[in-house]
């Protein structure tokens, strides 16, 4: 399945409760965002009936952190859910954030 990650778009998981959005797809062809050990769809997709949670894949995904992979891709957690952001079964890391100015 190719997904077209662009800067905007939206995904779901096919899984649980989990929703992102791409923040930047520098560099992001070619690669499959998945969550839960399956691939993620767009938003307004029909979630299929006969897949469930992979338990190696269920660390979960916090609402409004940054998940970043080498390629540069960066997604956003819109919503929370079960599963784990994954490209190509790795799991993405979670961004840091930056540090604010000392304010002196």
């Amino acid at each position: 399945m190719s997904q077209d990650l662009k800067a905007g778009s939206r995904w779901v998981s096919a899984v649980d409760d989990t929703e992102v959005i791409v923040v930047k797809a520098a560099g992001s062809g070619g690669l499959t965002l998945e969550c839960g050990g399956y691939p993620m769809l767009p938003a307004g997709t029909a979630k299929p009936a006969d897949v469930g949670l992979d338990s190696a894949f269920a660390g979960g995904t916090a609402i409004g952190k940054r998940f970043e992979h080498d390629s540069g891709l960066e997604v956003l957690a819109t919503k929370a859910g079960a599963g784990t952001l994954c490209v190509g079964g790795v799991p993405l890391s979670l961004k840091d954030a930056k540090p604010l100015p000392a304010s002196d």
